[in-house]
């Protein structure tokens, strides 16, 4: 039997619906995933950094001596090379 125009342009506007309805869908999952990925990588970097702290607190309370040694010349490494980089310009 024949359909009409009116016939098809509704099932041609019915199928687009349900076409948008799972593309809908799939963004609103692959958002929810990245949200989630993105909450895990913070709580990592986070774990990461407390963790790093916990070392460093225990390593200066085991060797305060060259703790400070280190950090002295690390910083004068530092300050020097700036220094000298600021001069050539």
């Amino acid at each position: 039997m024949p359909q009409t125009v009116w016939d098809q342009t509704g099932e041609h506007i019915a199928g687009s619906a349900r076409k948008a309805s799972r593309v809908t869908s799939v963004v609103a999952d692959a958002i929810e995933d990245g949200v989630e990925a993105a909450r895990r990588v913070v709580k990592q970097g986070g774990d990461a950094a407390e963790e790093f702290f916990d070392d460093a607190t225990k390593r200066l309370q085991r060797y305060p001596v060259e703790t400070v040694i280190t950090s002295l010349a690390v910083g004068m490494t530092v300050g020097i090379m700036i220094g000298w980089m600021m001069k050539r310009r």
